[in-house]
């Protein structure tokens, strides 16, 4: 079965950089979707960005445009989130998610989580 593991989070200062990293492992299909989500104490869940594995089309949310990037390593299944520019309302735990098939943005359509990893944004 399909597993995900998040790395890279950790404490930063405002206007600084981290590189989140989400290794598959397990994937039966070539075409799927990875997509990377967010959750501050408190909110809900919220979609960040994703990318196809099919043809490495990628979106972002709007507040994060311009300031992070999604890419993947295609030979180890692994994809990345490069987040510069970080701010306080950065801050929360960020999840990478999968599925078959073309890409979505909204959570119910990921079945596969990973654990997540904490990012903090704060002077």
């Amino acid at each position: 079965q399909l597993q995900l593991v998040e790395s890279g989070g950790g404490l930063v200062q405002p206007g600084g950089s981290l590189r989140l990293s989400c290794a598959a492992s397990g994937f039966t299909l070539d075409y799927y979707t990875i997509g990377w989500f967010r959750q501050a104490p408190g909110k809900g869940r919220e979609w960040v960005s994703y990318i196809t594995r099919n043809s490495g089309l990628t979106n972002y949310a709007d507040s994060v445009k311009g300031r992070f990037t999604i890419s993947m390593d295609n030979a180890k299944n692994t994809v990345f989130l490069q987040m510069n520019s970080l701010q306080p309302e950065d801050t929360a735990v960020y999840y990478c998610a999968g599925r078959g098939g073309f890409p979505a943005v909204g959570k119910q359509f990921y079945n596969y989580w990973g654990q997540g990893t904490q990012v903090t944004v704060a002077s």
